[in-house]
């Protein structure tokens, strides 16, 4: 299991994750020369998250350039592809397979069908990216971070525009039932969106000089501003444990004493800021009245026969009885009038026993594996953690929420599986100099 998960060094780079001599260097430097095909390619990357918040309507722009990313990245040699890549490939296979075969026993089996060749994409694209992030960890993760996070501030300002009607028409177009959703078509995805920018965010203010630390704050008090204004009770719930789970392992894996007490003042900021948020957003009527209603634990569509919680307990039934599942959409056909809210029990009705149980595994691995990845010193364990702990808060929604086709739950995965793939040789070959922190 060991060999798996990253001790096996890829073929494409030395001990020192550098390449072969002589093999894409300048004559008389030591820089990596870069082709027009491969800075090209970089860039269809870079576009390809920056735009992945444009999601008014699906299929959106960004599955346009994934698809041909996952042809182009592999064709071009821009991935690493280790045994343990292959086995995360692998169960994703499995719960697609486990997808086609429920949908026999669709209600509408083409509706089925297409939901699972969805999935299907989501599969492939999560596991292309972490063969692109193994192949150049720190420099393919910082740049896919970094387009996030200008995706994250586009939607964030967008959201908020529209909500407080700052523009002609911008409130019919950026906000749902009252809610902020930027150029998203649903407030309870936008809000999670902008949790992984957010802790990237908090890490530049970690590890940058205090005056290079002003501008990541103050981007990240306004993801956290339109979170806020999402009204989303899954969203908050990711914010605040993503936070949460960042701001201990950042903490635990901190270096010297000095970044302890920089993470603790920090910390301490933040729960200032957000204060300062909470106090001058509810001086706003709709937003104190809507904040009041959303903040209670029970909604009226939670409680009822036809409520959520009775639809779950009617989809865990469901799911016992039907191993080979009863294939998407179903149970809001003909079951229920609402999804199951939980994607954990929606995946076993959707996929049967096969897929569920592989979906379930795949979550618990990252969570074990990359916990004991992260116990690892490298430099590349601080992006680490960035993707961690918003997948780790990403997950948990999911006992709330379906999250079974957000883009960014699979986008997270695929990065920590590309990263646990690289060998510690290989990321402590390519060591940053150290930063000073002032």
């Amino acid at each position: 299991m060991a060999q798996t998960f990253g001790l096996r060094q890829p073929s494409i780079v030395d001990a020192r994750g550098a390449w072969p001599s002589g093999r894409g260097r300048r004559a008389g430097t030591g820089a990596r020369a870069k082709s027009f095909v491969h800075q090209a390619s970089l860039a269809l990357v870079w576009l390809a998250i920056a735009t992945s918040g444009i999601v008014f309507s699906e299929p959106a722009p960004v599955d346009a350039l994934t698809m041909g990313l996952i042809v182009l990245l592999p064709v071009i040699g821009l991935v690493a592809i280790s045994e343990g890549l292959l086995t995360y490939l692998s169960l994703w296979l499995a719960a697609a397979a486990g997808g086609l075969v429920a949908s026999v026993f669709a209600a509408d089996m083409r509706d089925a069908t297409v939901f699972t060749v969805i999935s299907l994409y989501l599969y492939l694209a999560s596991f292309v990216f972490g063969a692109f992030v193994a192949k150049r960890p720190q420099e393919h993760t910082r740049l896919i971070l970094n387009a996030w996070t200008v995706a994250a501030g586009v939607a964030a300002v967008s959201g908020l525009i529209g909500y407080f009607s700052l523009l002609p028409g911008a409130y019919e177009l950026f906000t749902k039932f009252g809610r902020a959703a930027g150029t998203f078509k649903d407030p309870n995805v936008f809000g999670p969106f902008m949790v992984a920018p957010l802790l990237y965010l908090l890490h530049l203010v970690l590890t940058r000089p205090l005056r290079g630390a002003v501008l990541p704050l103050l981007l990240a008090g306004l993801l956290v501003l339109a979170t806020l204004l999402s009204f989303s009770r899954g969203a908050w719930i990711n914010l605040a444990l993503g936070v949460l789970v960042y701001g201990y392992l950042a903490f635990v894996t901190a270096p010297t004493t000095r970044q302890r007490e920089r993470i603790v003042a920090l910390l301490a900021l933040g729960l200032v800021m957000f204060a300062g948020l909470i106090t001058v957003a509810v001086q706003f009527e709709p937003v104190s009245k809507l904040l009041a209603e959303r903040a209670t634990l029970q909604q009226s569509y939670d409680v009822g026969p036809q409520g959520r919680f009775a639809g779950q307990a009617k989809a865990l039934g469901l799911a016992a009885e039907n191993p080979l599942g009863i294939g998407a959409h179903t149970f809001t056909s003909v079951h229920h009038q609402e999804d199951v809210h939980n994607v954990y029990v929606s995946v076993f009705l959707n996929s049967g026993w096969l897929g569920g149980s592989a979906y379930c595994l795949l979550v618990l691995l990252t969570i074990g594996i990359g916990f004991l990845h992260l116990l690892k010193a490298s430099p590349v364990r601080p992006l680490f953690i960035v993707l961690y702990a918003a997948f780790c808060s990403t997950a948990f929604e999911g006992l709330v929420i379906d999250t079974d086709h957000w883009r960014h739950f699979y986008l997270l995965m695929g990065l920590i599986w590309g990263l646990m793939s690289v060998p510690r040789g290989v990321l402590v070959g390519n060591a940053e100099r150290p930063r000073r922190y002032g």
